[in-house]
């Protein structure tokens, strides 16, 4: 079981998840990590690449639509990741990102991030 000492912070707090939950982002960001962490079975450092990442800002957007339905904070985390669990990597996408052909969508943008992450530490 991860702690919140386990779970680490968010390298980007003007975009990606952070900056598009703004006030919530403190509350959210390990609720998010813990959650996409058990759907996925990724590491956290890649959950916090995804979550920093143009497409964890998009996941922040789906965590908003719940919101906006009437949703509390942790049951628009979880709706969103089950929404984004349930859609698969097309063929466009796989080619555009190199993401392998239908894997979830949420397992392969965390993936991806994470490469991308470790690329530019390179």
């Amino acid at each position: 079981m991860n702690t919140p000492a386990d779970i680490p912070s968010s390298q980007n707090e003007t975009w990606g998840f952070w900056g598009t939950l703004e006030d919530k982002a403190a509350k959210a960001w390990p609720l998010a990590m813990k959650t996409i962490a058990e759907a996925t079975g990724e590491p956290l450092e890649s959950i916090r690449a995804f979550l920093d990442s143009a497409q964890g800002r998009h996941f922040g957007d789906e965590v908003h639509n719940g919101l906006f339905r009437g949703l509390d904070l942790a049951a628009a985390i979880d709706a969103a990741t089950r929404q984004w669990m349930s859609w698969t990597i097309t063929r466009d996408i796989s080619q555009d990102y190199g993401i392998p052909k239908g894997l979830p969508y949420l397992t392969g943008f965390v993936i991806s991030a994470a490469i991308h992450d470790d690329c530019e530490a390179a």
